[in-house]
C-alpha cells in the first residue's frame, strides 16, 4: 500500500468515526490493520514507542475486557511508570487529541483500571487500598465497596489520526502549469 493510500484511508477513517459510521470506520481501519486484534495493535505500538503511557493504558482496559488480567495489572503499572512523574500527557503533537485528565488525572486513571483488575482478582481489599490512594490524588474519588468495577479506556470516538498537512497534500498538483500557446 502505498503512503498516499495509507494516509487516505487513515483520514477516511478518523472522518467516519467523527460522524459515528462505525461500520465505515471499521472497515477503513481493517483495510489498514489486515487482521483486527485490538491487542496485538497495542503490542505493535508500543514496541515502536516503549514509554507511551496511553498504549500501556488502553492495552490495560482491552486485556480486563479479555480477562488476562495479570497482564493488565502489568501493563497498569508500566502506565502509572511511563506517565514519570506527569499528573497530564498531551498527545496532541502525535495526532491524538485527547489529554488524560477528563475527570481526573492520568495517574488516577491507572489506579482506578489497577484496581478494577484486582477486584476482579477477588481482591477487593487490595482493590480498595489503591482506590484510597486514587483518591488522595487531585481529583480523585473512592467508590463502592464489593462491586466489580467499570474499566477506564480512551473515549469512543478518540483515535489518532494523520496530521492535517500531510492530508492537505495528498490531493494532485499541477507543479508546471498549463501550456501556453501565443
Amino acid at each position: 500500500m502505498l503512503y498516499t493510500e495509507l494516509l487516505r484511508l487513515w483520514d477516511e477513517a478518523g472522518k467516519a468515526v467523527d460522524a459515528r459510521d462505525w461500520q465505515g470506520a471499521l472497515s477503513k481501519l481493517l483495510r489498514l490493520i489486515l487482521i483486527w486484534r485490538p491487542v496485538k495493535a497495542l503490542d505493535q505500538t508500543i514496541a515502536k514507542d516503549e514509554r507511551l503511557a496511553v498504549g500501556f493504558f488502553q492495552r490495560a482496559g482491552t486485556l480486563i475486557m479479555a480477562s488476562r488480567l495479570e497482564e493488565a495489572l502489568n501493563d497498569c503499572i508500566s502506565a502509572q511508570k511511563h506517565m514519570r512523574g506527569n499528573v497530564v500527557i498531551d498527545y496532541r503533537q502525535l495526532g491524538l487529541h485527547y489529554k488524560q485528565t477528563l475527570c481526573f488525572s492520568v495517574v488516577v486513571q491507572v489506579l482506578y483500571n489497577a484496581a478494577a483488575v484486582h477486584s476482579r482478582l477477588n481482591q477487593l481489599d487490595k482493590a480498595r487500598d489503591i482506590l484510597l490512594s486514587a483518591s488522595q490524588e487531585k481529583g480523585g474519588g473512592g467508590r463502592g465497596r464489593g462491586e466489580v468495577l467499570p474499566v477506564l479506556l480512551v473515549p469512543e470516538g478518540e483515535l489518532f489520526r494523520p496530521r492535517k498537512q500531510d492530508v492537505e497534500q495528498l490531493g494532485q498538483r499541477d507543479f508546471l502549469g498549463k501550456p501556453m500557446v501565443k
